[in-house]
């Protein structure tokens, strides 16, 4: 058997592709993430946890009054309302259909004291499902213990009873409710025999009195709560759907939150109420389903799809978070400043696609939604208590680039010697702000659609050089969607917009002929990069704001959308989207310097750093945050005014952080180094008026005064003309050595 390699999960992989322990597919061979959390981490925020609430005992569930609404009354075979008042007539609980002739009845047909199979003792009737009423029981023979027995609103209904039964026996899953038996009953009242469902009793609460109870205000249900419900929804309903069966009639009342005091680890979820379930392909047995919920599409069983099932999910999702303290708290979202204002956003993204009018812009199946619920899920989670919880992301690839401009790189030479191109010696800090052109090729790649005929071709030549990436791809023969993605970026990275549009025009005229809408946001993706690359930062937001919609719980389009506002000026939702992918993932250094370089906006340059600071080691972008760290701290922040001038606080603290970083391959010395302290030098001579206030001794010499500034500042200027490659160069650098050291006199 094959171990299933998600984080924390010890179980193994069966044949059925899913593992025995987390019901999952396990996560593809070629996901890798720069950095994970601290596993610890991860348990100590856990944001899968749901709150234990107070559960009533079982016997005051029981119903005196077991009646079904008039407005719930439909015949089990067309679906038209029957059993209603008119015309002062009282409502009838029994009859025959009037458009079909289907006789209905909604009667209970078991009552306490009734013994069901010679073993079931039944308790009373407590509930109502889609098609039955649901009745509690003791089990005579096995201790008393309690069960739910589960029948027919119409007697007659025998093909959804045996469709019912055939579904329920096969459920075997950690969120779907356990069916014990099937058996069957002499109706007394009628003298006919009816079939019966035995299921587990889930001693907890439904969702709807959860619901109910939070909008009372009697309990704190939070989003996560709410997302964390809905996702174990979803793994029952991947569950169904890869065995080709259909819920059809999701809602609060269907689903169960068992406690986590009855010697379990935590809450579980139960889905229950399978009267609805279906086969994909059953399009004979009677529509079940609930006003509301459905799918504004379905009129009829042939309308029953997974996307329909999702719509239920969606609207369900969005009821529910409605329902809680955050809702409240921050509604209206566009107009709230809590940082969590972002992580409903994304919340209402995914409800918004799950329950979408149209069901070719759904989630196209339950693992899809799941995975984008899972990352809003960690986004809201990181948000409310900072703790970061990195997941590899099943649609876009990592990548090693950083959108910094340049601030956590070692300067180059051209500093000095082209200050026109670089900021030279005692003026502002660069923002640190990449140009669209750069971050057009820097942001995250989406991973190879693994259903595209040359998707082993594609992911193979990836990572080569754009100009070779596009002969591999000549010479392989194929014209497919991945391949003109795939030219289309390369393209982008040799600055050829015109024939990177090319090709995605390619690609949407493709789309027009084959039919790939399903993934369209990879289309919205490669035009926001193209307009990026064409520096049209406005035609590019509302591409990357399309994808946002498609996949809410992705990083890549808030990174994108974070820098595009920022471009525009509008600096608070920049802060705002990179802060909601920096805090979830902390190997997300371009997010980082984003918020660096806000914060460096306002003149906070503790807070720059610190920001920076969070940076940890094991990330790849570690060293080049503490580049940028120094450099901001011997930086001027503002072109002139003295305000701006480093202090020999920052500067001490910058000398201090210089010794520590990993420079020259971890050499003492080199020529890395060397500008490094040319910039520290440049800083101290430039802005400090007393140097007694210096640190003695380091770079800053051993007195230090104005004089020995000078001196050591002039010996870093021979330093780096030591490092010229021509002569103007090394010219250019000798003056200023010159210039700067002080005058002697013999």
């Amino acid at each position: 058997m094959t171990p299933c390699n998600r984080p924390g999960c010890g179980g193994t992989v069966e044949e059925t592709g899913f593992c025995d322990t987390c019901d999952r597919r396990p996560l593809s061979v070629d996901v890798q993430v720069d950095v994970q959390a601290d596993s610890d981490s991860g348990r100590r925020g856990n944001p899968l946890s749901l709150p234990v609430f107070a559960f009533p005992d079982p016997s005051s569930r029981i119903r005196s009054d077991a009646e079904v609404p008039e407005r719930s009354r439909r015949c089990g075979r067309c679906g038209a309302e029957v059993g209603r008042s008119y015309k002062g007539n009282p409502a009838r609980a029994e009859g025959v259909c009037g458009p079909c002739g289907y006789p209905y009845s909604f009667l209970p047909t078991l009552h306490q004291g009734t013994v069901v199979a010679d073993q079931y003792e039944v308790l009373g009737c407590f509930a109502r499902g889609g098609i039955g009423w649901v009745y509690l029981a003791r089990d005579t023979h096995l201790d008393g213990n309690l069960v739910v027995l589960k029948g027919l609103i119409d007697a007659n209904d025998t093909g959804s009873a045996v469709a019912e039964r055939r579904a329920l026996t096969t459920m075997d899953h950690k969120n779907i409710v356990r069916i014990f038996n099937f058996v069957p009953h002499r109706d007394a009242r009628t003298g006919e025999s009816r079939d019966y469902i035995v299921m587990e009793y889930v001693d907890g609460l439904e969702l709807s009195e959860v619901q109910q109870r939070s909008s009372l205000g009697s309990e704190p249900l939070k989003a996560e709560h709410v997302l964390t419900c809905v996702r174990h929804v979803l793994e029952a309903f991947e569950y169904l759907h890869g065995r080709g069966f259909l819920y059809c009639d999701m809602k609060p009342a269907n689903v169960i939150v068992r406690p986590g005091d009855r010697g379990e680890h935590e809450s579980r979820v139960k889905v229950i109420d399978l009267g609805g379930v279906r086969r994909a392909d059953d399009h004979t047995s009677p529509r079940i389903g609930t006003d509301g919920y459905e799918a504004p599409e379905v009129s009829g069983p042939h309308d029953l799809t997974v996307r329909s099932d999702i719509h239920t999910v969606g609207e369900m999702l969005k009821r529910l978070f409605h329902a809680t303290v955050d809702w409240g708290q921050l509604y209206p979202i566009e107009k709230s400043t809590s940082p969590l204002a972002t992580a409903a956003r994304s919340l209402e993204r995914l409800h918004d696609r799950a329950a979408h009018k149209d069901p070719a812009q759904r989630f196209a199946s339950a693992r899809q939604m799941l995975d984008q619920l899972d990352g809003v899920l960690r986004e809201f989670a990181s948000l409310r208590d900072g703790v970061a919880r990195p997941e590899p992301s099943t649609t876009f690839t990592p990548t090693a680039a950083l959108l910094d401009d340049g601030l956590g790189s070692v300067p180059p030479l051209a500093r000095w010697t082209r200050p026109e191109e670089y900021r030279g010696t005692g003026e502002s800090l660069p923002d640190g702000r990449p140009t669209p052109g750069a971050v057009a090729v820097g942001l995250p790649v989406p991973r190879v659609d693994p259903d595209d005929a040359a998707e082993s071709v594609v992911t193979a030549a990836g990572a080569s050089e754009p100009r070779r990436l596009l002969d591999k791809l000549s010479t392989a023969g194929l014209d497919t969607a991945e391949v003109r993605f795939a030219r289309c970026r390369a393209y982008l990275e040799l600055a050829r917009p015109d024939q990177a549009a090319a090709d995605l025009d390619a690609v949407v005229s493709l789309e027009a002929v084959i039919g790939l809408a399903p993934d369209g946001w990879r289309i919205a993706w490669h035009r926001g990069l193209l307009a990026l690359a064409r520096n049209q930062v406005d035609a590019a937001r509302p591409e990357f704001d399309a994808v946002y919609d498609a996949l809410p719980g992705e990083d890549a389009p808030k990174l994108a959308l974070g820098f595009c506002a920022e471009h525009g000026g509008d600096l608070f939702r920049a802060e705002r989207l990179y802060e909601a992918v920096w805090r979830r993932d902390r190997s997300q250094g371009s997010a980082a310097f984003g918020l660096a370089r806000i914060r460096l906006g306002r003149r906070d340059r503790a807070g720059a750093v610190a920001l920076l600071d969070e940076v940890p080691k094991v990330s790849r972008h570690y060293d080049a945050a503490a580049v940028a760290a120094v450099v901001i701290l011997a930086g001027r922040l503002g072109p002139t005014t003295a305000e701006g001038k480093p202090d020999p606080a920052d500067l001490s603290e910058a000398a201090d952080r210089l010794s520590g970083l990993y420079l020259d391959g971890g050499a003492p010395t080199g020529p890395a180094r060397e500008r490094m302290t040319a910039i520290l030098r440049e800083a101290a001579f430039e802005a400090v008026a007393d140097p007694v206030v210096l640190p003695r001794g380091g770079i800053f010499g051993s007195g230090p005064t104005r004089k020995e500034l000078a001196r050591n500042l002039s010996e870093s200027y021979r330093a780096l003309a030591g490092q010229a490659d021509d002569a103007d160069d090394l010219a250019i650098l000798m003056d200023l050595a010159n210039k700067t050291r002080p005058r002697t006199w013999r």
